[in-house]
């Protein structure tokens, strides 16, 4: 291998692009180049710029052009597990990007260009698993956002534009050195933690409600009072224990 340059990873002919693309369960047309080895953006696939989604995870890519703003009619892009440590600024081109997935890659702070925040449709975006130290606060621009995934990073603060966003369900920043999880929490006890479902007054509950939980406290009752039967599993006190007779004649064995 030539100095200084990476894996030249598998061709992609124009002929294999085509033969790849499918119709997602969505009715959209995707073209599927995952897991194919590819090391560099193959300029072929432009001529299938039509496509509505892009499917280019699990290879080796180490940068993704600008020529990727030909792909105008993209609602879905996953390029999850590759050696990206950067994306184009034509990132912010795809206006019509509803899915991002970035996850598992070298991704810096410095690698997220700020016309990311032109993505103004996005619902879904997934930086975990990169490099990440801060997160911009730009980000709190994607008011579409349903689902960020944040972790698995080196993040210390997550902003409040981004925690605020309105339309966000699931924000997940696990395993990162946030301050709100540097101490661990106190285990909490099985039975304290049910019986606290039920720290209720009677008079604030409607009949049929007091009557559903007196018959689950009554059930519960039940079950403490009953005492374990005698067990039905069949005994054979004959029998030697387990594996007993092949222990003992191990050292024969090696021998033969």
């Amino acid at each position: 291998m030539p100095k200084g340059k990476g894996p030249q990873g598998k061709r992609i002919t124009l002929k294999v692009a085509k033969n790849a693309v499918r119709v997602a369960f969505n009715g959209r047309r995707r073209l599927d180049l995952s897991k194919m080895g590819i090391a560099t953006f193959p300029k072929c696939i432009l001529e299938l710029a039509d496509v509505e989604e892009l499917d280019l995870s699990r290879n080796m890519l180490r940068k993704i052009p600008n020529i990727i703003e030909k792909f105008q009619n993209l609602m879905w892009l996953d390029l999850h597990s590759n050696q990206l440590d950067e994306l184009p600024a034509a990132i912010g081109t795809l206006k019509n990007l509803t899915y991002l997935n970035l996850c598992n890659n070298k991704l810096t702070t410095k690698g997220l260009p700020e016309e990311l925040t032109l993505l103004r449709n996005l619902r879904t975006l997934n930086l975990g698993l990169n490099c990440l130290e801060t997160i911009p606060t730009t980000l709190g621009t994607l008011k579409e956002l349903i689902e960020l995934g944040l972790f698995d990073n080196s993040l210390t603060l997550i902003p409040k534009s981004v925690k605020r966003l309105p339309k966000l369900e699931r924000l997940n920043v696990k395993r990162n050195p946030l301050p709100e999880f540097a101490k661990e929490d106190e285990p909490i006890d099985t039975v304290k933690r049910i019986e606290s479902l039920y720290l209720v007054e009677k008079k604030d509950l409607c009949i049929s409600c007091l009557e559903m939980c007196q018959g689950e406290r009554d059930e519960l009752h039940k079950l403490e009072d009953m005492t374990p039967g005698p067990s039905d599993k069949p005994s054979f006190s004959s029998l030697t224990t387990p594996n007993s007779t092949a222990m003992d004649n191990q050292e024969e064995w090696r021998i033969k």
